[in-house]
């Protein structure tokens, strides 16, 4: 058995995976002309038009509007969807913090509905017994770059007259039944933070098939002005909440990589699948056929759930680090976040309860994750990963 790096042996790699971003000449030269226009603001209007354009068209949908992240494009997706505060809006445990913070901010309150253990994804079968008389929206949470079931979910919203909306935050391209996320549900949210897989540093967009939605939705991210109005024709209440022209630069040439960065991942991911199964202690996630792309964000993967009692999480994180292989442990489940229970107390003047066995197991025990730029290598830094995967656990199943 190979001594492991932690206690003085070799490590399985030192080099570095893919750098990230990646980016060339085309983001500068974009750069530079919005830099020349002199028209740098959301106002300004010479990039934004073509990359709301270019990622709708791209995602299936008839509209976009550009915003200044990813959590404000939930919070105008809501709103735009007529959730008001006191609404409650379910949504999964596992995902981050802001999911729910976007609906806390104007008040209307997160209802946790557990995920499904072989995916991490929402539960439709638990959703509808979430349902109550104040729920007025679903957010599916497409983590880790995998479409949430959207059949079942838009078949539940239907059916109790819900809205429901797409957090594709870490799912740029990912598509369900040849369809892309954000086009599927009645509006969809997507982030270009620097960690996802195309980014401006900052920034969001809001995608949806309904002219209506999409008219408040740019209403309620430009000041309550409306569209083709006069400037200071404020019909609603709304915020400054633009993107700029430099991010929208940036975008457009980060868009041009986008289908070559997603064949490699989806590449690299099956491989490292093929890989991890066959490791003793690993378990892989299921992946629904109904996924055309899964847009790889994260590759995630588990300690097989019969032996968490008997190997540490932390411990195995600590070992595959030190062998080169960087992993991390996730998030931690919204249900139990100190700051968002209280809250949902301050707003509803209620301390409340969410019982979300599978996301708690997953976070606490078994999951482990590996972020999208270490599936843009080579089959070499896959093979790699595997080793540095086989021989801890190799490790920590002989003790």
């Amino acid at each position: 058995m190979e001594k492991l790096a932690i206690d003085g042996g070799t490590p399985v790699r030192t080099k570095p995976f893919a750098e990230w971003p990646i980016y060339g000449e085309l983001e500068q030269q974009l750069l530079l002309e919005v830099l020349h226009s002199g028209k740098w603001g959301g106002t300004g209007r010479i990039k934004l038009p073509e990359l709301e354009e270019k990622f709708a068209a791209y995602h299936d949908a008839k509209h976009a509007v550009t915003v200044v992240n990813g959590t404000v494009a939930i919070t105008v997706a809501l709103q735009a969807a007529g959730v008001q505060p006191g609404d409650e809006v379910i949504m999964p445990p596992y995902t981050f913090i802001a999911t729910a913070s976007s609906a806390l901010m104007f008040g209307a309150i997160p209802v946790f509905v557990d995920v499904d253990p072989e995916t991490l994804l929402l539960d439709p079968d638990k959703v509808e017994a979430a349902i109550t008389d104040k729920t007025k929206a679903i957010i599916a949470v497409h983590i880790a770059g995998a479409p949430a079931n959207m059949t079942r979910l838009k078949e539940i919203a239907h059916k109790h007259r819900l809205k429901l909306i797409e957090d594709a935050a870490q799912a740029v391209g990912a598509r369900w039944e040849n369809v892309g996320v954000g086009a599927i549900g009645d509006l969809g949210t997507f982030s270009f933070q620097s960690s996802k897989n195309i980014n401006s540093g900052e920034g969001g967009i809001i995608l949806t098939n309904s002219e209506e939605l999409a008219d408040m939705a740019w209403s309620l991210s430009n000041v309550g002005r409306v569209r083709d109005g006069a400037w200071y024709q404020h019909e609603h209440i709304g915020w400054n909440l633009r993107m700029t022209e430099f991010q929208a630069a940036i975008l457009l040439g980060q868009m041009t990589r986008l289908d070559e960065q997603i064949a490699l991942r989806e590449k690299n991911a099956a491989l490292l699948t093929e890989l991890l199964q066959d490791i003793e202690g690993v378990e892989v996630f299921k992946r629904d056929p109904r996924i055309t792309t899964h847009a790889h964000h994260l590759y995630m993967f588990k300690i097989a759930s019969g032996l968490t009692d008997r190997i540490s999480k932390e411990d195995v994180i600590a070992k595959l680090n030190a062998e080169g292989i960087p992993v991390a442990a996730g998030y931690v489940p919204l249900n139990k976040n100190k700051a968002v229970l209280a809250e949902i107390e301050k707003w509803t003047g209620e301390r409340r309860e969410f019982s979300c066995p599978v996301s708690e197991k997953a976070s606490e025990k078994e999951v482990l994750w590996i972020v999208q730029n270490m599936l843009l290598g080579d089959e070499q830094d896959i093979q790699d990963i595997a080793h540095g995967v086989r021989k801890v656990m190799q490790s920590c199943l002989s003790v």
